[in-house]
């Protein structure tokens, strides 16, 4: 067993008891964090008063209107953070049920979605990483190989994402096992989650960025991907090819991603001087010789690697499952799996109490979906899409790359309003072949180019499972994560605009 207190301390200063996600300190706060907590509580009050008051409008139900108004409230909350985001999620899941939005069962049942118990399985089997060294020695590997300046050892992560997301389709997967290499890495930086920088700040969200935006590149990266071709060979007798969803996807993601590694560090977070090269005392040479000191592979590092090889083995494998054993593991279940075996006596590497589990992260979470979902069930989310759609007056006659454009931008950007991919996708693709077939254009030619935006869930802590996971780093604001998402979702849309007047006019998805 491998506790904190006999987690070996070093003269580097990578000290794994640092990397403590479940006792983070307070986030240092700029001035422009200040300025936005005293305007938080006083533009949350206003928004909600002002939604409330306003008539209720055509095709949105009171409830709707509710919905809206006290999610409009908790994101001001929780951006501008003048109350701590899990009392933020309370207040919401309060009102949510007092002012009749959402039963009490439904909103108080959100702590029991697979979503919330993903994400303490996921903490758990970081832990077994963190507390056994293994993950110290995957970082200090990439750190001694990569690590000798910033930007490099951002582009390996990125060069990692990639690789990952072509082999391991659950996003929740590729964040639990980069999370401790991303913590301590960003440690060897002088990033920890007492004292966070600029370069923590943009190895956190770059990965995120990764994670997600990577699951666009390939058809199996993502459950939405194959649920939107699924829809588009339904509608339209159109069937989408793997190689066809990797040539159109893939160059726009990549793009992107190497985009914002090149930009976040130079534009939005600017590096200082010190923090483009190791910050712990003698540079390279010391983080070498901490890498020799851990010897060989220990026991309980292997140990560690076989559970979590376990729990990879069979989200991997989840298609092979049925014919296998005659049913289906879930990932929640298959990580459950694997906090058994970890936290089981004599067998196991942790104690409960070893466990890293922030859960004032999964209260805020908690409320966080079910503002969420309780737009999608009151009909919220589809207004305030078709709202959009309406506001750019789509009516016959609009060219179709006016169209294109339009389509686009809404796809990717829809996220903000939707907890869930799968509602999100069951929403938009099939209204988007609607609205081409209604004005004549190809449905092919808009449905699947905004299907390459689905996994595009990089703007808030909700809007995916990794977001969840990666903002409990204390590496970040909502308001850093909001400004970077925005951005690169910018750049995303950008760029499948120019795709498609070069790419998939070659491909021949869109019209010349």
């Amino acid at each position: 067993m491998v506790t904190p207190a006999e987690a070996p301390r070093s003269e580097s200063g990578l000290h794994l008891d640092d990397f403590s996600l479940a006792k983070a300190p307070a986030r240092k706060q700029s001035a422009s964090d200040r300025w936005l907590k005293y305007l938080g509580v006083p533009a949350a009050a206003l928004a909600l008063i002002a939604l409330l008051l306003m008539p209720t409008p055509a095709g949105l139900t009171l409830c709707g209107q509710k919905a809206l108004a006290l999610f409009i409230m908790a994101l001001i909350l929780w951006v501008a953070e003048p109350v701590p985001n899990y009392v933020a999620s309370l207040l919401l899941m309060v009102m949510l049920v007092t002012m009749g939005v959402w039963e009490e069962r439904k909103v108080l049942g959100v702590l029991g979605l697979d979503v919330i118990w993903l994400n303490v399985t996921a903490f758990v089997l970081s832990s077994v990483l963190v507390k056994t060294n293994l993950a110290k020695r995957l970082a200090l590997q990439m750190a001694v190989k990569f690590g000798r300046k910033a930007m490099p050892v951002l582009l390996a992560f990125v060069a990692l994402q990639l690789g990952l997301a072509a082999l391991v389709p659950a996003t929740a997967a590729r964040s639990v096992m980069t999370l401790p290499i991303i913590m301590i890495v960003a440690a060897v930086y002088g990033s920890t989650v007492k004292n966070p920088n600029n370069f923590g700040k943009n190895l956190a969200l770059l990965n995120i960025q990764g994670i997600n935006i990577f699951s666009s590149g390939f058809l199996t990266g993502s459950t939405c991907n194959i649920m939107a071709v699924a829809f588009i060979l339904r509608m339209t007798a159109h069937k989408v090819y793997y190689s066809e969803w990797l040539l159109g996807a893939l160059p726009v993601v990549t793009g992107a991603m190497l985009l914002s590694w090149w930009l976040g560090p130079r534009l939005f977070f600017r590096l200082a001087p010190e923090q483009e090269r190791p910050s712990v005392p003698g540079g390279m040479e010391t983080l070498t010789a901490e890498l020799g000191k851990m010897g060989a592979v220990t026991r309980a590092e292997w140990h560690g690697a076989l559970i979590f090889g376990l729990v990879l083995l069979l989200w991997v494998t989840d298609r092979y499952h049925k014919a296998l054993f005659g049913f289906e593991i879930s990932p929640v279940m298959a990580a459950l799996i694997g906090c058994v075996i970890a936290l089981c006596p004599r067998i196991g590497l942790l104690k409960w109490n070893d466990a890293d589990i922030p859960w004032h992260l999964l209260i805020f979470s908690t409320g966080a979906y079910a503002g969420g979902l309780a737009l999608s069930e009151t009909g919220a989310a589809q207004w305030l899409v078709d709202a959009v759609f309406d506001l750019f007056s789509i009516k016959p006659g609009i060219s179709f790359w006016a169209l294109y454009c339009i389509v686009m931008a809404v796809s990717m950007f829809s996220h903000i309003v939707f907890t869930s991919k799968t509602i999100r996708t069951i929403i938009l693709i099939p209204m988007i072949i609607a609205i081409a077939n209604r004005l004549g254009f190809n449905p092919v030619a808009l449905a699947l180019p905004a299907a390459f935006t689905l996994s595009w869930v990089v703007t808030l802590p909700i809007s995916g499972k990794p977001n969840v996971l990666f903002y409990g780093t204390n590496q970040y604001s909502i308001c850093d994560h909001l400004v970077s998402g925005l951005a690169v979702c910018a750049m995303g849309t950008a760029l499948l605009i120019l795709a498609g007047f070069t790419l998939y006019r070659a491909m021949g998805i869109v019209p010349y």
